[in-house]
């Protein structure tokens, strides 16, 4: 059956084509430059949760002695790709046109980056510890890497966490939002988090941009650590890169569903009850429990 378009088809091909105006923004990138690959980022993935934990994630070590050679062909395509991937949003937020240097500088972090590795695996395997010794239900580390969301989350923060802070633009946050549809926990590459660090269940955990969080701490579900205003510039748009989300001391545990809002602080040592509204800072040692309100006719039955 023909159908006749009358321009429709040619009109909106102008129409997509062209700049957008004012009210809607240019978000069309320089497309004289690759944009980063989605696909190419979730191999870096991949690749990364293979190389940390190598035999669980990325097909099977078979013996011991193949180790080397496994990690070696994994680090060495693991390499390339953020090479490739780093070049390409070199000029994302930019106009900066030099090539040569985009490249030089890409491979250079790619370096760096593969250098930190050992370190990014160390952080995480104490974060396997951390939900080993503090959950009952975990029977090994095995289990703890395999069926766990908060690991498969923190390997995508704590690379996300490094590649920002080698200056590397746009990566880092598609790494985490990656995190974020596979698991339901939300974690902004530029909050600052210490080692043995475990969230327990993980769906619907926001940790935010400016949020810094010492070692041994351990959120469950449904934990908002966020902002609780934004200042505003003179236009009325909100001011970035000012800190404005929680500070988290050592050894602090937060239960469900509980929102700490603002530049707070919770000191070390405290307690966050399930769906507590905090927005002031509390001292070391301190015990924030939501009331609870209970029936006369209840109490009484049970001789309270």
């Amino acid at each position: 059956m023909e159908t006749k378009n009358d321009g429709i088809i040619e009109e909106a091909i102008r129409l997509l084509s062209s700049p957008a105006d004012d009210t809607e923004g240019d978000y069309s990138g320089h497309h004289e430059y690759l944009l980063p690959s989605i696909e190419k980022l979730k191999e870096v993935v991949e690749l990364l949760r293979s190389i940390i934990f190598p035999g669980y994630f990325g097909g099977p070590v078979l013996r011991r002695q193949s180790l080397q050679h496994f990690l070696g062909v994994r680090i060495e395509k693991l390499y390339g790709l953020l090479a490739e991937q780093i070049r390409s949003v070199q000029h994302f937020d930019t106009e900066n046109n030099d090539s040569a240097n985009a490249t030089e500088n890409a491979v250079d972090i790619s370096r760096q980056f593969i250098e930190i590795l050992p370190e990014i695996r160390k952080k995480l395997w104490t974060d396997v510890k951390a939900i080993y010794d503090g959950d009952p239900a975990a029977k090994n580390y095995g289990e703890i890497i395999f069926c766990y969301p908060s690991i498969r989350a923190m390997v995508n923060y704590r690379s996300a966490h490094t590649l920002l802070s080698l200056g590397v633009p746009l990566i880092p946050r598609i790494i985490t939002e990656m995190a974020h549809s596979e698991t339901g926990i939300d974690i902004h590459p530029g909050a600052h988090i210490g080692d043995y660090f475990s969230i327990d269940h993980g769906t619907g955990v926001v940790i935010g941009e400016t949020c810094i969080i010492g070692s041994h701490v351990r959120l469950y579900q449904g934990v908002t650590l966020g902002a609780k205003k934004f200042a505003l510039d003179e236009n009325g748009n909100p001011v970035k890169n000012l800190p404005r989300h929680p500070i988290i001391e050592d050894n602090v545990v937060i239960y469900s569903n509980a929102n700490i809002l603002g530049r707070i602080t919770i000191g070390k040592n405290s307690v966050i009850g399930g769906n507590v509204w905090q927005t002031k800072s509390v001292p070391p040692n301190s015990r924030v429990l939501q009331q609870i309100a209970v029936e006369s006719s209840f109490t009484d039955g049970l001789g309270i």
